[in-house]
């Protein structure tokens, strides 16, 4: 049964620089920082990083699947506040989870958490989706 307070069940999604690859080709977004270590490091990041909409979709997803699908997903919104570090050679977690924060007039309110090897990468992460 969902009511206030339940913690969804985690989900662990694995990104990798093959998959930063596979998202610049598909959106277009061909930025160095997501693909080219030592470009990332000159412009004072810790390494390559994914794309924040890479991230917000994949959170997007962890939604849309509790939901039922896209068409059931009413808001959803988020803010970067960490970037997901990718160091070539390794997957790396965005780990996902979600607590019912209301459940009123056909719709179950969620407060998300995203996570990235313990650090979050989200804030003011939240959604609305149809009961």
């Amino acid at each position: 049964m969902i009511e206030v307070g339940t913690v969804l069940e985690e989900k662990v999604f694995f990104l990798d620089r093959a998959l930063l690859k596979q998202y610049a080709d598909a959106s277009g977004d061909q930025n160095p920082i997501h693909q080219n270590e030592e470009f990332a490091l000159s412009v004072g990041l810790p390494n390559v990083i994914a794309h924040g909409m890479l991230t917000m979709a994949l959170v997007g997803k962890y939604v849309s699947d509790f939901a039922g699908g896209s068409a059931n997903v009413l808001e959803y919104s988020a803010r970067f506040t960490k970037p997901v570090i990718v160091p070539n050679g390794e997957k790396v977690d965005l780990t996902v989870s979600a607590t019912v924060a209301e459940v009123a007039d056909g719709k179950i309110s969620l407060t998300l958490s995203a996570t990235s090897a313990g650090v979050k990468v989200l804030g003011m992460a939240k959604a609305v989706v149809k009961k």
